[in-house]
């Protein structure tokens, strides 16, 4: 008897010590509260996806600068200034300066019009960047929900494991009470305070989930240091998508598929550029410059000019060259059909996950109310001599279930309307 109780006084003392410290360490480190606006407001800023993404799309847009230069003329100016000595055979020297200075333009008419079509594959190129910074937005909306979601979920599940631990520290008492009267077996009360143990396991992992949790959600914050982090919000979702939608018109504004369809139009207009290649290219050029033998020169020279170039044979290098951005244009053609296909079946599914989930939340709502009310009676029941041992801990152990699984269920509605909002190709500025 003496053992019995000891054992339920550590628990007792334990579970104390635990909540007592679980107090002083919110009071010493108070947790940042964030809200799920907050949470997307500062990742749209700091998150080093989301930069480099958008980095890519600068790069994209400088270019087709690049490219598009070569349409206007190219202008240079250059000076020189040099001095030389010359010795002949008799052993007299003579030395020599020269001094210059001038401009140079070149300017192209016409090389049928390749660089026009390279600019213009140029220009969908910028497009696909800015689809692909999109395509970014939605996996970090996606990510950022997700680790959100863990947090919350990790917090409540902490709050269910001080609730278990209750019901099991009652549940000893009662069963040490019952036993030190004669009335319950050992294998009840070893049973027991396997439970609490059980219980007091819960909580440790719980709080170590909030940390794994909190690393999580700092990450994709895009924050340099982990600072202790709460979280605030409910499990209610708001648009549940109860009808069913045109899954056709939803993928039409897909960042994924739009990606390759500017994809695609770069590379036709490329097959373009490289057809462009076997017409011939005119270019013009004028040129103006001072030379003389002392600073400033003053000899006038100038030139005008128009160059004419065909190309003859290279070895079939054009050929190939069309028949290489023919066959990525094909290629590109067939990711988009597929790439197509695959967004809308991600839709079909995502949309019927996040039904079965919502079902599922009143499912086990229902679930757990059964067995809350059924624990309240197998409890009045167990401690009058109604019910024996093994009858009253199935009942209990249901209820312990019970309240993981409509936590899960909860959890589960939110990662399933998350996933819905990724199908839909939604980004982190969705809300």
């Amino acid at each position: 008897m003496a053992m019995v109780k000891t054992i339920l006084n550590k628990f007792k003392f334990y579970f104390l010590l635990v909540a007592a410290m679980s107090i002083f360490l919110q009071q010493a480190t108070a947790a940042e509260v964030l809200s799920w606006q907050e949470c997307l407001k500062e990742a749209a800023k700091n998150q080093p996806d989301l930069i480099a993404a958008s980095q890519e799309v600068k790069q994209s847009q400088a270019a087709k600068t690049v490219t598009a230069s070569t349409l206007f003329p190219q202008v240079n100016a250059s000076a020189s200034a040099s001095t030389s000595q010359s010795s002949s055979a008799s052993g007299s020297s003579a030395k020599s300066d020269a001094y210059g200075y001038g401009v140079n333009a070149t300017q192209l008419f016409f090389n049928g019009a390749k660089t026009i079509n390279n600019v213009k594959a140029a220009a969908e190129n910028i497009n696909a960047a800015r689809q692909n910074f999109r395509f970014t937005s939605v996996t970090v909306r996606f990510r950022l929900r997700n680790a959100f979601i863990d947090l919350l979920k990790a917090q409540e599940a902490l709050k269910i494991a001080h609730e278990i631990f209750e019901i099991r520290r009652e549940n000893l008492e009662l069963i040490t009470l019952r036993y030190e009267s004669g009335l319950e077996h050992k294998g009840a009360l070893l049973t027991s305070e396997a439970d609490l143990a059980s219980a007091n396991y819960e909580i440790s992992h719980a709080k170590r989930s909030i940390e794994v949790a909190q690393r999580a959600l700092t990450k994709e914050l895009g924050r340099l240091q982990l600072i202790p982090i709460t979280v605030k919000g409910d499990f209610e979702i708001k648009d549940p998508v109860i009808d069913k939608p045109d899954f056709e018109a939803i993928v039409k504004n897909n960042p994924s598929v739009l990606q390759l369809v500017a994809q695609k139009n770069a590379a036709n207009f490329n097959l373009k550029s490289a057809y462009g290649n076997f017409s011939p290219t005119l270019s013009g050029s004028a040129g103006a410059s001072k030379t003389g033998s002392h600073w400033a020169p003053r000899g006038n020279e100038w030139d005008l000019g128009l160059e004419l170039s065909l190309p003859i044979f290279e070895g079939g290098l054009r050929l190939a060259q069309v028949s290489q951005a023919q066959a990525l244009l094909n290629q590109l053609k067939e990711n988009e059909r597929s790439t197509k296909d695959a967004a809308i079946l991600t839709l079909e599914e995502a949309w019927a996950g996040l039904q079965d989930a919502v079902e599922g939340v009143m499912v086990e709502n229902k679930v757990l109310g059964a067995n809350e009310e059924r624990s309240k009676i197998a409890q009045a029941q167990y401690s009058t001599g109604f019910i024996n041992f093994d009858n009253w801990i199935i009942i209990e152990n249901n209820l312990v279930t019970a309240k993981r699984a409509y936590l899960d269920a909860q959890a589960n509605e939110l990662y399933a309307q998350a996933s819905w909002i990724q199908a839909k190709g939604e980004t982190i500025e969705y809300e």
